[in-house]
């Protein structure tokens, strides 16, 4: 059996061993250290629980004992990332434990504190720096950090890492570093297309895998128990009164959830703490104190906790709502079963999350034992309705979990299994009587109106007999319109109104012709009022309005006439003698200044 005094390592990371008790490597460490004593990247997946912080620590600390070379201000020679602010703090202590009795400086940069402590840890240089891709570029951005100096950067659950939320981030943080460098990439799970963008980030890596990707401990005894939904709380506290329950974590899906449970435990007088995203770091860390010193009892936390935190004699996980990410469940109960241990992790049910449940038992290639806690009269319902459905649609399969899809939306499809194919089976099944209803109706209106009219336009069906009479009311307004009074450019109107009208769908239908004459008399509702009569006749206005002058030529129209312009000079549109009521062009306005005078001397 391999001890860590075979593999290399120097003499103060050997003695911090000791002293912490370690003397055998885990399957991960043993292959993944000698490789990095040897300078090279690596790909590492194994599954939580199995020391991969420590495989990755032990050789970058035996790599800093032979460096003597001091940091420069403002910098550091180790860049550990972590996706949560609990796992960053969980690597810091892990360099501090097993670089006890080296003069290794570590700091951890993570958000949710203030930037000054942590500006007064950076600024004179440190050896490991673990971070927070958030909280790492707000002091990049600053100018308080520089990363032209390292040399080992390490990526700790990865695939989480380079999902979509962290990978602009950390592509702006990877172009940062010098090209000459070591690429450490950890993780539990790694799925094929992050595998494949953590290959073309690294050079020539080794790859390390110790156990299939998403499996689960073999020390981990599970099982799921199906209950309503509104029933989960009243059966945690009941669980949690069992004295094998010492130090439990419980997890739910949102921030809100944890909050409402944590709640309904302390009512039940249960000690229970929550920590999620909306928590400070200083309340998130006094809880975590408090779960680890035996404080409380129980821990309520999102996914958040479900990475890299860990907590020692954790003897059983609750997972209060499956996860939606079949991923998420492996690390989840990968905080049980910790160091050889052995552990408990339950799972709480109900009817919308079976197609979740059939997604984590297909990632982790097992069949989870399952203990049916519904009520009994609720139960048989259920089994009833899905029966009932079965029965009616026996060509469709039902989705109340014998699908064959992934995930809570694949219900939708034929055989897919999920949370909302009932609802729409139930909507197809509808729109099909609904459908079934409008034949029956149209056939019965086709048989009254006589099916040698029946037609169709894009409406619907309507019968033939309906369109003729549509069809003679437009023509007898077409010829009451052409029987009204026409204008003094009546000739050409009429040519104009002879034409084919006839619409764009092809039918008999003619459009009311819009009738305007100048004087403002006929057109119906289209006639514009009389004042403006004043333009003159049709004739009239090709003749010297609309832009042409009196002598045939384009006129100016973009410049006003003047006030009391001649009769050659007319503006355009605007007969000759001025506006309507204005006095004559050959009135002076200066025997219109004496008569007011003179008006005014009178008075």
């Amino acid at each position: 059996m391999t001890q860590f005094s075979d593999l290399g390592l120097a003499e103060p990371v050997l003695r911090a061993l000791k002293h912490e008790g370690y003397d055998v490597p885990t399957p991960i460490q043993a292959q993944a250290i000698p490789s990095l004593l040897e300078g090279k990247d690596l790909l590492g997946i194994a599954q939580t629980g199995t020391g991969k912080t420590a495989a990755f620590a032990l050789p970058i600390l035996d790599r800093l004992s032979k460096n003597e070379t001091r940091t420069p201000a403002k910098s550091c020679r180790v860049l550990v990332l972590a996706p949560t602010r609990e796992l960053a703090a969980q690597i810091g202590d892990s360099f501090r434990a097993y670089g006890r009795f080296m003069n290794t400086t570590v700091a951890v940069v993570v958000g949710g504190v203030a930037h000054g402590p942590q500006i007064k840890a950076i600024t004179p240089g440190v050896d490991v720096l673990v971070a927070t891709p958030g909280r790492l570029l707000d002091h990049i951005d600053a100018g308080k950090l520089k990363l032209n100096n390292v040399d080992v950067v390490v990526l700790d659950e990865a695939d989480h890492m380079l999902d979509l939320g962290f990978l602009p981030p950390i592509k702006r943080i990877i172009k940062m570093l010098p090209r000459d460098r070591q690429n450490l990439f950890f993780s539990a799970t790694m799925p094929s297309q992050i595998g494949q963008l953590a290959g073309d980030m690294l050079s020539d890596p080794v790859k390390v895998s110790v156990t299939p990707v998403a499996t689960t401990q073999e020390r981990v005894e599970q099982s799921v128990y199906m209950i309503e939904k509104n029933r989960k709380r009243q059966l945690l506290a009941e669980l949690l009164d069992n004295p094998l329950f010492k130090r439990t974590l419980v997890f739910t899906r949102t921030k809100r959830g944890a909050d409402r449970v944590a709640r309904h435990l302390e009512s039940c007088k249960i000690s229970a703490a929550a920590i999620h995203g909306n928590k400070s770091q200083n309340q998130r860390e006094r809880a975590l104190n408090a779960f680890k010193d035996g404080q409380i009892g129980v821990l309520v936390a999102t996914d958040i906790a479900a990475r890299g935190i860990d907590v020692d004699g954790v003897t059983h996980v609750v997972n209060f709502e499956l996860p939606n990410v079949p991923e998420s469940y492996v690390h989840r109960i990968g905080r049980t079963a910790r160091g050889g241990a052995s552990g408990s992790a339950i799972a709480f049910c109900d009817e919308e999350e079976r197609g979740l449940l059939r997604d984590i038992e297909k990632t982790t290639r097992q069949s989870i034992p399952v203990i049916d806690r519904r009520d009994a009269k609720a139960a048989a319902e259920q089994d009833a309705i899905s029966k009932a459905e079965r029965d009616a649609n026996p060509d469709r399969r039902a989705s109340n979990g014998n699908g064959s899809g992934r995930g809570r939306n694949g219900g939708g499809r034929p055989g897919a299994g999920g949370r909302n194919g009932q609802g729409r089976n139930e909507a197809r099944g509808r729109n099909d009587r609904n459908s079934d209803r409008r034949r029956i109706e149209e056939t019965t209106r086709d048989a009254a109106n006589g099916s040698e009219n029946s037609g169709r336009y894009k409406g619907g069906i309507k019968g033939g007999a309906d369109r003729n009479e549509r069809n003679d009311r437009n023509n007898e307004r077409t010829d009451r319109a052409a029987a009204r009074p026409q204008g003094r450019d009546g000739a050409r109107r009429d040519s104009r109104d002879a034409r084919d009208t006839r619409n764009a769908n092809g039918d008999n239908r003619v459009r009311t012709p819009k009738k305007v004459t100048s004087n403002g008399a006929g057109g119906g509702d289209n006639r514009i009022a009389s004042n403006l009569s004043f333009l003159g006749s049709s004739d009239e206005r090709r003749t010297t309005g609309n832009g042409a002058s009196a002598n045939g030529k384009p006129g100016n129209s973009g410049k006003p006439a003047a006030r009391n312009a001649r009769p050659g000079r007319a503006r355009p549109g605007k007969p000759v003698g001025g506006r309507p009521g204005a006095r004559p062009n050959g009135e002076r306005r200066s025997e219109n200044n004496s008569g007011n005078r003179s008006r005014r001397e009178t008075a």
